[in-house]
């Protein structure tokens, strides 16, 4: 149960933004830029960073819905994500994106645990300034969303395919506040 009242039916960060929506549009905005907008990091990408940060802070309701985005991205390959969560140094992707999974584990714990061997490494994988940049910042927007949702002590849907029915929406409508008609608005 939610420490404050929020509205009914509108679970995890739904719930906070719809409760100040003044707040929520830049953080959709930010996550929007992030997220979603064309990069040279894929959306699956994107959406693993912010699947992995909220796996590391222990935020349920994040990393299971980044985390249905992120497989919706990569084919609808669940495993991958789990792989990701569990050792991503193990898991099937590049070397680049280990690199940049490292940086955003050290930001989700401690900005400054971040070493210029960090980026290094990176860098050594391909990974642009850009690239890093934004890893440090999706990090740090998640290390923000997840003591938001879990701070309220937000509602979590338990069905999967609650999560992987707003994968579509996302893909579609990115994260803003004002979605088609036929839509709800998308969280972060």
């Amino acid at each position: 149960m939610p420490h404050i009242a929020l509205p009914p039916g509108l679970p995890g960060i739904r719930g906070p933004m719809a409760f100040r929506p003044e707040t929520a549009k830049p953080i959709n905005e930010l996550a929007n830029i992030l997220l979603h907008e064309p990069h040279t990091l894929t959306r699956g990408e994107r959406e693993l960073i912010a699947t992995y940060v909220s796996s590391e802070n222990d935020c349920r309701f994040c990393q299971t819905v980044h985390g249905a985005f992120a497989a919706h991205y990569h084919g609808g390959d669940e495993a991958l994500v789990v792989q990701v969560k569990a050792d991503p140094e193990r898991a099937n992707v590049s070397a680049k994106m280990k690199a940049l999974l490292n940086i955003a584990r050290r930001v989700a714990v401690n900005g400054k645990l971040v070493t210029s061997d960090d980026v290094g490494r990176a860098r050594s994988e391909g990974a642009t300034d850009l690239e890093i940049h934004d890893t440090v910042l999706i990090a740090a927007l998640f290390c923000l969303c997840n003591r938001y949702v879990d701070g309220l002590a937000t509602e979590m849907p338990e069905s999967p395919d609650y999560y992987r029915e707003r994968a579509p929406l996302v893909e579609q409508i990115g994260y803003t506040m004002t979605p088609p008609p036929t839509a709800t608005p998308a969280e972060c």
